[in-house]
């Protein structure tokens, strides 16, 4: 694997730690944040996402990808996230907020935010 794959596969599962308890992201809200297409951060998680929350990510339309799905809405119910017909109520638990893609610090109350610009460069604080 080249430093390029590493790179945009450490910047992946960078974002994903960072989507907190109950709450849900996308693949391509993930990879805006990154700078690569929603199938890149498929990609990243299913060769080795294994050590971050990786059932924290779902397709656009809320649902889970079939060869995880059964577990992965198992791991979503016991956090108290909404599913409804086999898909997550992405209005109620979707993150980070859809409009600026920012990602929220771990201190909530703080008004600084981080947006990842691209795979390769570090977190820019903005505010």
């Amino acid at each position: 694997m080249g430093d390029a794959v590493l790179d945009v596969d450490e910047a992946v599962f960078d974002v994903v730690e960072q989507i907190p308890r109950g709450r849900v992201s996308t693949y391509g809200a993930i990879g805006r944040l990154v700078g690569v297409g929603p199938r890149r951060v498929a990609r990243a998680l299913s060769s080795g996402g294994g050590a971050v929350p990786w059932f924290r990510v779902v397709r656009a339309d809320g649902t889970a990808a079939e060869p995880v799905r059964v577990r992965q809405l198992e791991l979503l119910a016991s956090e108290g996230v909404p599913v409804r017909s086999g898909r997550v109520d992405l209005a109620a638990v979707a993150w980070p907020d859809r409009d600026t893609d920012v990602v929220p610090r771990d201190d909530v109350a703080s008004s600084t935010i981080i947006n990842r610009d691209d795979a390769g460069g570090r977190p820019r604080t903005i505010g």
